[in-house]
Formats: C-alpha cells, structure tokens, sequence
C-alpha cells in the first residue's frame, strides 16, 4: 500500500494540520474494528445519533468522553461475582472489553447519552457559533443625501 507524504503541505498551510493528521492516520493499516457494531444517524439538519449494540453492558460498565473534537467510548465489564455462578457450554454474546473513538467535526457536542435494550445512544448536535453563521448584508442606493436633497454625481 502506498502512503502518502504530507510534510510539503505543513510548510505552506496554517490551521489544516488537524485534517492531514486525520488523512494520516486514514491511510495507516488499522485492523478494521468490527466490534461493538453501531449506526450513525441523521436525526436532524445538524443533529446526529450514534447507536451501538452492547449486549450485557451496564451504565457502570461504559465511559463516554468527549475531548478535542474526539468522541471516545469505552466499555469493560466486571466478570467478578458471577463467573463462578453457572458453567457456559457456549458463549455466544461476546462481553469483551472495547474502546471506539470517533471523529467529531467542529462545533459538532455531545448532548445525551441513553441506554436501553442492549443499545447506547449516543446524541450529537452541530452548533455553529452565530459569528460563522451566514449573513444578509444590506445594499445601499448609489445616490447620497447631503442636507436633504439628492447631490448629484460629479462629472469628469
């Protein structure tokens, strides 16, 4: 696999840092991550959810952290008193340890998290400050008053 060498590109941007560390790190060979599965949801025009499958993880058992735009969730479960209860002939619901981060774009918070039926949900919403919002911008006649009346334009 070929990579990509992003260094040229440091030296004549400023602020893209965080994308190319991004890019990077997409192009480095990661074994693809297949548990806990989960969604990615559009709830809304800037609103989003994250669902994912834990079966047999309790609210103790999970941390959600949220940290530069880095969206971590991490589960581990407490196999102490009830291990020894009952023999399992086959386990099929995997109660493994995982770790999950997900890149979170700007000004894209974490407003809840809900567990119910062996599912975490996970809401997102993307609020974009009002001084980056767009804006109307009045237009103004070409003509001026000047004590009243119209003055008129000069000419050459």
């Amino acid at each position: 696999m070929r990579t990509i060498d992003f260094s040229p590109l440091y030296r004549s941007t400023v602020g893209f840092d965080r994308m190319f560390s991004m890019l990077d790190n997409m192009t480095s060979p990661e074994p693809a991550q297949t548990y806990p599965p989960y969604n990615i949801e559009l709830t809304g025009e800037n609103s989003y959810r994250i669902t994912m499958a834990i079966a047999g993880f309790g609210e103790d058992d999970l941390s959600i952290e949220a940290k530069e735009n880095t969206l971590t969730i991490k589960g581990e479960l407490d196999n102490g008193e009830d291990s020894d209860a009952n023999e399992v002939l086959f386990r099929g619901i995997a109660g493994r340890a995982f770790e999950r981060r997900f890149q979170l774009a700007d000004h894209v918070e974490v407003r809840d998290a809900s567990l119910e039926n062996g599912l975490l949900h996970i809401d997102l919403v993307r609020e974009i400050p009002d001084a980056m919002k767009p804006r109307k911008i009045a237009i103004t006649a070409g003509a001026k008053l000047v004590e009243g009346k119209v003055a008129a334009k000069a000419k050459k």
